[in-house]
């Protein structure tokens, strides 16, 4: 059964879908507006030994006020196994620039959509819920290969066939963002009444945001686009390394 949701660009709502939820913005948005079309919402954020993992305190803060489930999965134990990114590993360092610039390729932690994504969707099976969604947007393609298009149509795809028979039959892999910018989702955020200084976006994973780091910038940026006032508070000024 679906629900059609008056705020663009989500047309069509599960019944419950299992939300990945980093406590970010992008996530966060993703997990209001499904739930204000009145889906029933699993929050699932990971901890896997990221330097910024303050932001699952943030995915706490979603998952209370809007009185939710939200699972935790430890997975740590992968740490060892994820070098070389600076999102785990403490010799790189994080790169300060513009979000689409090529330094943000240090902050690839191989396969972490993907490896959420079965985690997610092994719980959305284990609890029948018919929809695994993720907060992927259109400028993430050039540095993430997990948020392409052509990955989501190829990963649904393979859910279902590795699934089959315990799945629900219309079992969707949802990434409603996936062509919109950063200021889009800003808006609409806006619209559903997203507490903005409950998410976490930078990197660093400091008392507050850095304000230098690709994440930060690009946090500004989406504000400003979206003629929003910014509620972050960032330790450097705009344009100060």
């Amino acid at each position: 059964m679906t629900k059609t949701l008056a705020l663009h660009p989500i047309s069509v709502v599960p019944a419950h879908a299992v939300v990945i939820i980093s406590g970010g913005m992008d996530s966060t948005v993703l997990a209001y507006a499904l739930h204000r079309a009145g889906a029933r919402l699993t929050l699932l954020s990971c901890d896997y030994g990221q330097r910024h993992r303050r932001e699952l305190d943030f995915a706490a803060r979603t998952a209370d006020a809007l009185q939710v489930p939200h699972v935790v999965v430890d997975l740590t134990g992968l740490t060892g196994v994820l070098t070389g990114s600076a999102l785990t590993d403490a010799r790189v360092d994080v790169p300060d620039g513009h979000y689409t610039d090529a330094s943000m390729r240090a902050t690839v932690v191989p396969n972490r959509n993907a490896i959420m994504l079965d985690v997610a969707v092994a719980r959305a099976v284990s609890v029948g819920a018919d929809a695994v969604a993720f907060g992927a947007h259109a400028g993430d393609h050039p540095i993430y290969p997990d948020c392409r298009p052509a990955f989501l149509t190829a990963y649904e795809q393979t859910v279902r066939l590795g699934n089959e028979g315990f799945i629900d039959p219309g079992f969707r892999v949802l990434a409603p963002f996936i062509d919109l910018t950063k200021a889009d989702i800003a808006q609409l955020g806006d619209l559903a009444a997203v507490p903005f200084t409950d998410t976490w976006s930078c990197y660093k994973g400091g008392e507050v945001h850095c304000g230098t780091c690709g994440t930060c910038v690009e946090r500004r940026e989406a504000f400003t686009l979206a003629g929003l006032t910014d509620p972050t508070e960032y330790a450097a000024a705009p344009g100060v390394a």
